[in-house]
């Protein structure tokens, strides 16, 4: 089996774990074919972005400790449904995303050249 792959091509790349994030709750923007959201933006999130999601009706903010769900800040990686990331571009509340980190799967939903404006740049170690 080969591992998955994120849009650049190469092998992907974990996206957070702490909070832990995904699909499969592996750090990784993983998909299947039950995750029909597909939550494979990796995402470094903003306030902006955050609001925007709750104002759709999906709010990350609120703690639900009863499904393990820290609630979310600015700052903090996620992986975020490809629809929610590209309906936040097209008003122009995306957040930056991890190429590296974001699944190849996130390409049926989001033009490269939209992830690739909102790219963050990998500092070397």
């Amino acid at each position: 089996m080969h591992a998955p792959l994120n849009v650049l091509g190469s092998p992907i790349q974990s996206c957070s774990t702490d909070p832990l994030t995904g699909w499969y709750r592996d750090g990784c923007c993983n998909t299947d074919e039950n995750d029909h959201g597909s939550h494979t933006v990796c995402c470094e999130l903003t306030d902006e972005f955050l609001e925007f999601l709750k104002r759709m009706g999906n709010d990350l903010v609120t703690p639900h400790p009863e499904h393990g769900f820290p609630g979310l800040k600015e700052g903090n990686g996620w992986c975020v449904c490809a629809g929610s990331w590209y309906q936040a571009f097209q008003v122009g509340k995306a957040c930056p995303v991890h190429l590296e980190s974001t699944h190849a799967a996130a390409l049926q939903v989001v033009p490269l050249d939209a992830l690739l404006q909102h790219a963050v740049v990998e500092q070397a170690d």
